[in-house]
């Protein structure tokens, strides 16, 4: 690695709008935190961007310095891509900006965007497009890894609205990618990660929706979990693509909602979302609540925004994370009773394993239309350890309950949700994308990044050209 003294950061910041943070600014150590607090790295450089120049300066100063880069969005990558050892951040946070065009029913949004900025700007307009659970998750990871979330049965998945793309490449040179313009990259983009480039500003499609949405979780003790997850498997296969409903098992946490007899009991609930009209929702969701008695039914009209903040106090910036992940076709008697083994055995309060279902939407792109693969998979299971800073001795017993739980389930696998690795990536990237999408996706890397410069991701190494 070649150094830089003062006199090179003096040439950059000459050039740059943004901040340039160096170890010894007072700023540092708040600079590096990202949302996983059980990740803690120290780059020599972290460049916060203003705008695209920025980004483009970035780039190719990192290049003449043999900087090895990580790019932050929104920095929640549980594996902690956004953070780099030694090399340099290349960091979008200041880069916020939006805007709806109502009447093409668009949204641009620069890539340091949330998803809250997503939800609150096309809601405005009574408008939506398919993002992720927590709202302080980035766009841009989001995105560019596929973007499941509570609507993608009705609209499909983030990468299926996904119309344009402004992209910083390896070599500091700007393309737009969409249909027209460099289709073979945005191609690659929607799903491949962040392997070819940085999006500095991403235009997706809009479908009209609420502002307010039949939804919510109705929940009952693990005892009932077999039964549950039973009717899942069976309403899901035919419900219409207006109904999304993701599984959550876990320790009750002690909310007043929750009956105190059963806080720190293990449970398990169904989040609904009904993406039509309140009244077809109200009865086309009844059967959820005659599946057993629930200990708790929130599920009821609310603004859309309001139910996409539902599991944010849940998944809070700064605690420890890790999670192992896989997707899996229905969930037959023996997926269910791994699954609820396991839930009864979990060893944080603070851990849940949410499971996701898709069809619908989803399931009519073809794999080769996007770099997302297995849409015919029923569902996708997240195996989520979480836990205090301050339970440091808890780390390995909490990493062990993941590891064991995801090992039992590795028969019933259909491939991993490239978003969802964590410190596997390396190893299961290649489960990630079928063999025909691996053979275009490392063709892609070996035309936009030959050199693997974009490598601290879910990584797709250049093919052997020789």
């Amino acid at each position: 690695m070649k150094s830089f003294d003062k006199a090179a950061i003096s040439a950059l910041a000459s050039d740059f709008q943004g901040l340039l943070i160096l170890p010894e600014d007072p700023t540092y150590n708040a600079a590096r935190q990202i949302w996983n607090g059980h990740i803690q790295r120290r780059p020599r450089l972290i460049a916060r961007c203003s705008g695209v120049a920025d980004v483009i300066a970035a780039v190719r100063f990192g290049r003449e310095h043999g900087l090895n880069p990580s790019v932050r969005g929104g920095g929640h990558a549980v594996a902690g891509h956004a953070i780099c050892d030694d090399g340099l951040v290349i960091d979008l946070s200041m880069m916020t900006g939006s805007r709806v065009d109502p009447l093409a029913r668009t949204i641009q949004l620069d890539g340091g965007c949330l998803n809250a900025h997503l939800d609150r700007e096309s809601q405005a307009f009574g408008l939506a497009a398919t993002g992720g659970i927590v709202s302080h998750t980035g766009i841009a990871g989001l995105t560019l890894g596929g973007g499941i979330g509570h609507l993608m049965r009705k609209f499909g998945l983030t990468i299926d609205a996904l119309r344009s793309c402004d992209v910083v490449t390896a070599e500091g040179d700007f393309l737009v990618a969409n249909e027209r313009e460099n289709s073979d990259l945005y191609w690659g983009l929607r799903g491949g990660g962040g392997n070819f480039g940085i999006v500095t500003n991403f235009t997706f499609e809009l479908q009209a929706l609420g502002p307010s949405i039949l939804a919510g979780m109705i929940a009952w003790p693990m005892a009932d979990a077999p039964r549950v997850l039973r009717f899942l498997r069976e309403f899901m296969a035919d419900a219409p693509d207006e109904v999304g409903i993701m599984a959550n098992l876990r320790l009750a946490p002690p909310l007043p909602v929750i009956p105190a007899a059963l806080h720190g009991k293990p449970i398990v609930a169904l989040i609904a979302t009904y993406a039509g009209q309140i009244d077809e929702g109200e009865a086309i969701l009844q059967p959820i609540r005659e599946i057993a008695t629930p200990v708790v039914d929130a599920i009821a009209p609310r603004p859309y925004v309001t139910h996409q903040k539902m599991f944010d106090a849940a998944m809070p910036h700064g605690r420890h994370y890790y999670w192992k992940s896989h997707k899996l076709g229905p969930l037959t008697d023996e997926v269910i009773d791994i699954v609820v083994e396991h839930c009864e055995q979990i060893t944080s309060p603070l851990s849940t394993v949410p499971i996701f279902s898709f069809g619908g939407a989803v399931a009519r792109v073809s794999d080769e239309a996007t770099a997302f693969p297995y849409r015919d998979a029923a569902h996708d299971i997240n195996i989520v350890a979480a836990w205090h800073p301050e339970d440091v001795g808890g780390a390995e017993r909490h990493i062990d309950w993941t590891r064991k739980f995801f090992d039992a389930l590795k028969p019933h696998s259909r491939g991993v949700y490239v978003n969802f690795t964590s410190d596997d990536a390396a190893d299961r990237v290649r489960a990630a994308y079928s063999e025909q999408q691996w053979r275009r996706l490392t063709a892609l890397k070996a035309k936009y990044d030959p050199t693997n410069y974009f490598r601290m991701n879910a990584n797709i190494a250049p093919h052997d050209r020789t």
